[in-house]
């Protein structure tokens, strides 16, 4: 269920927050599902139980869990949960996007990059394959301009993005 690494420096409490939290997110943890108490999961993975009260209270201000008194701690709903991982997330992403303006990474080169990473290169819509395709070929061939074929393929991924720029 939860592996620590004793080489991770990050401290123990915020890796098993982690590592709930994830699997919260990823559902494995059911809405409403009692978590373990707290001293049988220090015992599981032989850690302080304190340890495992700050998790906890850091998974329930985070909004991932809940507790009842007298009951134990349960986990929140799976909605919520993954709303609130998607705006951390879309959080990064915008602290990303912000970093890649400032080392001059261009919208086309940051969309591709994503599109790879992504996994989806068969899905890839033809536009952008042709845009960043003929954006390489003027870099390699040192045009300080833009040629006929990527002002063609730009102009056509800004009319699918209704109008977007990548200034």
């Amino acid at each position: 269920m939860i592996l620590i690494d004793y080489k991770d420096r990050r401290p123990i409490y915020e890796q098993v927050v982690e590592k709930m939290s994830e699997l919260m997110v990823r559902g494995i943890l059911e809405q409403n599902s009692q978590l373990p108490s707290v001293r049988s999961l220090a015992t599981e993975l032989s850690i302080n139980p304190n340890t495992i009260q700050r998790a906890y209270a850091e998974l329930e201000r985070q909004g991932y869990i809940y507790s009842v008194k007298g009951r134990g701690s349960f986990v929140a709903e799976n909605h919520q949960i993954r709303e609130q991982k998607k705006r951390e997330i879309f959080i990064r992403l915008g602290k990303l996007v912000e970093e890649a303006k400032g080392a001059e990474i261009t919208m086309l080169q940051f969309q591709e990059q994503v599109i790879q990473l992504y996994g989806n290169n068969d899905r890839k819509p033809r536009v952008y394959a042709a845009a960043s395709a003929a954006e390489k070929s003027a870099e390699k061939a040192g045009a300080d301009g833009l040629t006929p074929d990527v002002k063609e393929a730009v102009m056509a991924l800004r009319e699918e993005k209704g109008g977007e720029t990548d200034d």
